[in-house]
């Protein structure tokens, strides 16, 4: 018997909503049929890289999208939830301004996940149901950190790291177009972060496939296609060649803001911060040599979701 569970991911760049109907208790072979998948760009981790502080206005646009939420899991007759914060909550001082009038329009505390179980969670919603050669490495490009994960069934060897879209524009990309010494800083930075995680993870470099996900992969995937409108299907399991991965950081590195959002592709929210999310991208396919990325749509709210199903 099918029980209908969901999930709500509160990131640094967006806040996410999955609802779906779940049969069976396996997490990792459920059968899952999606019915409600949102994303909203709430950018709750604005400048919280400087100030250790979320900020009132951030904090309420995603209150304001959590509310939104809340009604779609009442008209949806949702059995159980599980609401998690990141990076950005993980990083600010003052979490508890945000943290105490969200379970008040939720009805339930939002968990505040260690970046350790952000990748867990991760690898589960990406690998179920893969058919690619493995060992995984798993890869989520967040706002505010970066997930690493390798493992056949299940998680064997991770680390996050502290770089993300959100955290690497704030911290180095501040011309339009980006300043070369801007871009050079920013790849600096990038190399000597994944330099640690090549230590950090010897099991990586036995990985036969990499898996992206988030929002800088599944928006570079799209502007590669060319995509008007976007297309799930499409992307879900698209290869992106890391030539193709390069050629579109190329080209936006080198766009103002305003002609970077005519990209078919961009979702107009992420026009600011895809840069600085392509130059880890890019970054990750070269150092760890791989040739291509086999983009994956099913991320932590689908491991969210099957988490409730244990």
């Amino acid at each position: 018997m099918a029980e209908r569970l969901a999930a709500i991911d509160i990131g640094t760049n967006s806040t996410r909503l999955l609802v779906a109907d779940v049969d069976g208790t396996d997490p990792a072979s459920a059968a899952m049929r999606t019915l409600d998948r949102r994303m909203r760009i709430t950018r709750l981790g604005q400048g919280v890289d400087d100030t250790r502080a979320l900020r009132s206005d951030a904090i309420e646009r995603t209150l304001d999208v959590l509310r939104e939420y809340r009604i779609a899991l009442d008209e949806l007759g949702v059995r159980r939830v599980r609401a998690t914060a990141t990076s950005a909550a993980r990083d600010a001082t003052n979490r508890d301004e945000f943290f105490d009038p969200a379970t008040e329009v939720l009805g339930f505390a939002p968990e505040l996940l260690s970046g350790e179980e952000e990748a867990r969670l991760s690898f589960l919603g990406a690998t179920t149901g893969l058919r690619e050669p493995a060992p995984y490495l798993v890869v989520d490009i967040g706002g505010g950190s970066t997930e690493f994960v390798v493992g056949t069934s299940a998680p064997e060897d991770l680390v996050s790291l502290d770089i993300g879209c959100v955290r690497l524009t704030e911290q180095y990309l501040q011309s339009d177009p980006p300043a070369p010494e801007e871009l050079s800083a920013a790849v600096s930075l990038v190399r000597d972060q994944l330099a640690d995680v090549d230590r950090a993870l010897p099991s990586l470099r036995k990985a036969a496939t990499l898996v992206g996900l988030a929002g800088t992969i599944t928006t570079v995937a799209a502007i590669e296609q060319g995509l008007l409108a976007y297309d799930r299907d499409r992307i879900h399991h698209f290869r992106l060649r890391k030539e193709q991965a390069e050629a579109v950081f190329r080209l936006l590195a080198t766009e103002t803001a305003d002609e970077r959002r005519h990209n078919p592709g961009l979702d107009p929210p992420r026009v600011d911060v895809i840069v600085g999310g392509t130059i880890v991208l890019v970054a990750i396919l070269r150092t760890f040599g791989f040739d291509e990325l086999v983009v994956s749509e099913a991320d932590i709210l689908d491991g969210l979701v099957r988490s409730l199903t244990s």
